[in-house]
């Protein structure tokens, strides 16, 4: 990644997921952190949005989406958070980061996928 960033961190969703059939039938809170590797040196010189990613637009885009599907895992959903971040904001990479409150005795559960632009 390179050293700029912009990050949301957890932005709060209400998805379905879950393995069982019974699970996925109400949504449940998830924390998502989105973190976008991109040159913000063009942006902080001219201080304009058109220069570089507007989390705004990420945050709602990742909302869309969960209101057009489900998953089983949230590994699932993080390789699909990946995807809609690099296809549609440009990125040089991107990290996702996804909570789910799930097991008693823990704060929750999380997994983590990072991918680049481009796979070689």
């Amino acid at each position: 990644m390179t050293p700029d960033r912009i990050t949301i961190e957890d932005l709060e969703v209400w998805f379905h997921v879950g393995v069982p059939d019974a699970e996925r039938t109400k949504a449940q809170k998830l924390l998502i952190t989105i973190e976008m590797a991109h040159d913000l040196a063009a942006s902080g010189a001219s201080d304009n949005l058109e220069q570089t990613i507007d989390y705004y637009s990420v945050s709602e885009a990742i909302k869309s989406l969960g209101r057009a599907r489900r998953w089983k895992l949230i590994e699932a959903l993080a390789d699909d958070v990946c995807e809609l971040v690099l296809g549609k904001f440009k990125p040089d990479a991107v990290r996702v980061v996804i909570k789910k409150f799930i097991l008693p005795d823990t704060r929750w559960v999380s997994v983590e996928v990072c991918r680049p632009t481009l796979v070689i």
